[in-house]
């Protein structure tokens, strides 16, 4: 995938399930689901990877979790609960890299997650 697909996302070049976004934060559908809810959470504001975030990024961070939480109480599965995953470089799993936050819910989770 390229680096800026998720830019494309944020400037509507591309398609997407967009299902919540704030002045910061574009949540939409993964199109690999992983369970009955799997949004990703992006900043609009591109870092490529944890690794790359400063001082000055990383209240995009709180961003992505405070729109997870947001996300969960709108769809009614904050109680039951949710995880939520964030992937840095390669071996652990990152394909676009432009940070980003999974929010799956609506079924049970397994530990360790694979």
């Amino acid at each position: 995938m390229s680096d800026t697909l998720f830019l494309d996302i944020i400037d509507r070049k591309i398609p997407a399930d967009i299902v919540y976004e704030t002045d910061q934060v574009l949540g939409f559908k993964d199109i690999n689901a992983q369970a009955p809810h799997h949004v990703l959470f992006i900043p609009k504001q591109h870092v490529r990877t944890i690794n790359d975030l400063t001082p000055a990024t990383a209240g995009l961070v709180g961003e992505l979790f405070l729109a997870a939480a947001d996300y969960a109480k709108q769809q009614g599965v904050a109680e039951d609960g949710y995880r939520v995953v964030m992937n840095c470089n390669a071996l652990a799993g990152q394909t676009v890299f432009h940070i980003h936050l999974h929010f799956l819910a609506g079924r049970a989770m397994t530990w360790p997650p694979g």
